[in-house]
């Protein structure tokens, strides 16, 4: 399998506010930047949708090593959490629902499609790439066409 770079960063300006995302790809040689903005929606979620969109931009099944500053979208993958929601139904547990389902259904099948190892990276710290990630992200989130976010806004 490939061996494939994915860096991600969600913004939000208020939460919920305007949100967008900021992806790089890279691939030997090869850099890709990809971002988009939702004109309601939360930062977690844009997150997500950063790390889902990275991976779908992917042609086949790759190896990849993605680099993000959330600890929401680190944690609920590589501590289990979020295949543990879905096992129960999206419930945290008896009382509360887990937030995003429809997102943490689909990168956890991007999950199986691909072998991801997810990264955390501290946010603001001079990382090249995810400076250039955030830079995206707010960027894209100030675009004067937003997209919508459907799911969110049903919710709200």
């Amino acid at each position: 399998m490939k061996k494939v770079q994915i860096y991600t960063d969600g913004a939000c300006s208020g939460n919920p506010g305007k949100g967008g995302y900021g992806i790089i790809l890279m691939y030997n040689e090869h850099r890709k930047e990809l971002s988009g903005g939702y004109r309601l929606t939360t930062n977690n979620r844009m997150e997500m949708m950063a790390a889902i969109i990275g991976l779908e931009a992917l042609t086949m099944p790759c190896n990849v090593t993605l680099y993000t500053d959330s600890r929401y979208l680190v944690d609920a993958i590589t501590k289990g959490w979020a295949k543990k929601w879905q096992a129960n139904d999206w419930k945290r547990n008896k009382k509360e629902t887990a937030k995003n389902p429809d997102l943490w259904q689909k990168l956890l099948e991007l999950c199986e499609e691909h072998k991801v190892e997810f990264i955390w990276v501290k946010g603001h710290a001079g990382h090249p790439e995810n400076e250039q990630c955030d830079r995206l992200a707010v960027a894209a989130s100030q675009q004067l066409e937003l997209s919508i976010d459907e799911v969110y806004e049903q919710q709200y």
